[in-house]
């Protein structure tokens, strides 16, 4: 068990509870008026007792039936219950609309931290857990809310307004009421620290259950080329089975209040009742307030048995609050300066490493004493074996990532002074992988530039030289990517994340292995596109082709962290070491 998992258990609960309200202020938004609603809501409920009460005692007392009196103690029962159904659904439509708005304030402040959060420490959890912590856990937060927290305000005030009319019938027979609850209330903390405990544990594995569906769905294809269906449905199983299992545990610890709650209320009337009696013949007692007492206890009694319940969805929704705050207390390790942060001018962008180093967290290091100049407007190519350090370097001149030692400067300012919105308007990043949204082409392309049009994005393809691409398509710009971008192939998410970058217009642009997944044909067409793109722009390209070492102005070799060679192709080339082994690799697979 991790140590941030054990400090979110040792949170009390009445910790959790208040730092969550305080994060979603718009809980308080009315708040007193919602209480007083809640009051009449409450108090309307012993009416009735307080009506058979009166109708046996005065209407009924006398011997003749007043009938004009219990008419009149009927009416004003109907007026009070409509009173109090209508506080109700004032008090319910309130407490929903100010639930939703805090809980929406919740998400947005979770999501947003989640993005504020490096690569580094995104990718220490499973992206389907990280997902839960704001959505599912919010929505169990979201159920107990609505629900919980109103039978909360209605138990507690149902409670306190019986025991006052109890204690005003008879102190004694309040007394006695009382005294057989003592048991629920010196068991309740002992249970309290189990039922959440064991929803803690349910929460947890509620993320586990989602990682492993999201990755087993996200990875089908993978999945079915190798044959591993029964293996990945074996895995999901056992996940779905610890989730059920926790769950089952966490219920049966609830399950425990119910006949205890059932023997002590039923106690509790027995008692009354023996004790009623001899309160009776004694003359202290009348036989209308004795019913009603009897009545009373039933709304005493019914918050104690509905509070197990409820009891049950605080703990799971505090389990759920502890995971969200857990992700909200992560520290932010590469922050946005914000406002005190420099802003750049625009134009070709010097790049300078000095004496950079960064390991992963138990591992390696991955970048060792990395120091290198790259003048404006110049284009380099950075090369090397798989795990050479290629990528890392190429995170850390975007800031995903914060290096470990040294410093990273553009313009002769360190990155950790730039803000995120200047640096990511002029340094610009195409990845690997291409990631595109379940939208349409422009939509995706336009994600470069929100403001661009239509017109805009027709005149970038022109110029990359995708035009005859761009009308092969079934809807043109309109043509929908799904998810992934899963309709268009490997080499066709990366012309788009290619599209998407050029309408951008950055002033350094980094390309990670940007063309790796397109064939020969796109490839030329491309060189020539980028040829335009990166003139008078600072560009950095990580490839794993020949044709991108050949055409920059320097090439960066990179092996086992550590720059080990740099200069033109045409000079590295004629040297012995790793530029030339990579190049001898690259010619002989071309002639393959």
């Amino acid at each position: 068990m991790t140590q941030q998992t054990l400090q979110a258990r040792e949170r009390s609960s009445l910790a959790t509870l208040r730092r969550g309200l305080s994060l979603s202020p718009e809980f308080k938004d009315g708040l007193p008026f919602t209480l007083l609603l809640a009051v009449v809501a409450t108090a309307g409920k012993i009416i009735i007792p307080i009506a058979i009460q009166q109708v046996i005692d005065r209407g009924l007392g006398g011997g003749t039936p007043d009938l004009p009196f219990i008419r009149t103690v009927v009416l004003w029962c109907v007026a009070a219950v409509l009173l109090t159904a209508l506080c109700g659904y004032l008090m319910n439509v309130r407490l929903y609309r100010s639930t939703e708005s805090g809980l929406a304030t919740l998400r947005g402040k979770g999501f947003r931290h989640v993005h504020d959060l490096s690569v580094l420490t995104q990718n220490r959890e499973r992206r389907g857990a990280m997902v839960s912590r704001v959505t599912g856990d919010i929505d169990q937060i979201s159920a107990f809310m609505q629900w919980g927290g109103l039978m909360i305000i209605v138990m507690v005030g149902q409670l306190l307004v019986a025991t006052v009319l109890m204690v005003i019938y008879s102190w004694q027979l309040a007394l006695v009421v009382w005294i057989c609850m003592v048991p629920i209330v010196v068991f309740l903390p002992r249970f309290q620290r189990w039922v959440a405990a064991g929803f803690t544990r349910v929460r947890e594995l509620s993320g586990d259950t989602l990682s492993a569906i999201s990755e087993s769905v996200v990875g089908s294809a993978v999945v079915r080329a190798y044959g591993s269906e029964d293996r990945t449905g074996e895995r999901v199983e056992q996940a779905i089975t610890r989730q059920r299992d926790a769950q089952v545990k966490a219920q049966k610890i609830v399950g425990l209040t119910f006949p205890l709650t059932e023997l002590i209320a039923s106690i509790a009337v027995a008692a009354v009742v023996l004790v009623g009696v001899a309160l009776g013949l004694a003359g202290d007692i009348t036989e209308g307030r004795l019913v009603a007492f009897l009545f009373l206890i039933t709304l005493f009694v019914a918050p104690l048995q509905t509070a197990t319940e409820v009891l049950n969805e605080a703990q799971n929704a505090l389990a759920g609050w502890r995971r969200v705050l857990a992700v909200l207390d992560t520290p932010a390790d590469v922050a946005d300066p914000g406002e005190e942060g420099h802003v750049m001018e625009r134009g070709p962008i010097s790049v300078s490493f000095e004496n950079v180093h960064f390991a992963y967290p138990g591992g390696e290091p991955v970048l060792k004493d990395v120091t290198v100049d790259i003048a404006p407007r110049s284009r380099v190519a950075v090369v090397g074996e798989t795990g050479s350090g290629k990528t890392t370097f190429a995170k850390l001149l975007t800031r995903l990532m914060d290096p470990a030692g040294g410093r990273i400067t553009v313009d002769g300012r360190d990155l950790r002074d730039l803000r995120f919105s200047s640096l990511r308007e002029r340094i610009v990043m195409v990845p690997q992988d291409g990631f595109l949204f379940d939208t349409t082409l422009a939509e995706n392309i336009r994600f470069g530039r929100q403001s661009a049009g239509d017109d805009e994005i027709l005149l970038a393809l022109t110029e990359l030289g995708l035009a005859d691409w761009l009308d092969g398509l079934p809807a043109g710009l309109d043509t929908p990517v799904g998810q992934r971008g899963e309709s268009l192939s490997a080499g066709e998410r990366q012309l788009v994340a290619l599209a998407r970058a050029y309408l951008a217009d950055p002033d350094l642009l980094l390309l990670d292995e940007a063309t790796s997944a397109v064939d020969p044909a796109t490839e030329v067409r491309l060189a020539r596109a980028l040829e335009g793109v990166t003139r008078g722009r600072t560009a950095i390209s990580i490839a794993h082709r020949l044709s991108t070492a050949e055409a920059a102005d320097e090439v960066l070799v990179f092996d086992k962290g550590e720059i080990v060679q740099r200069g033109h192709h045409k000079n590295l080339v004629r040297v012995p070491g790793v530029y030339a082994d990579l190049h001898a690799s690259w010619v002989a697979a071309a002639r393959s």
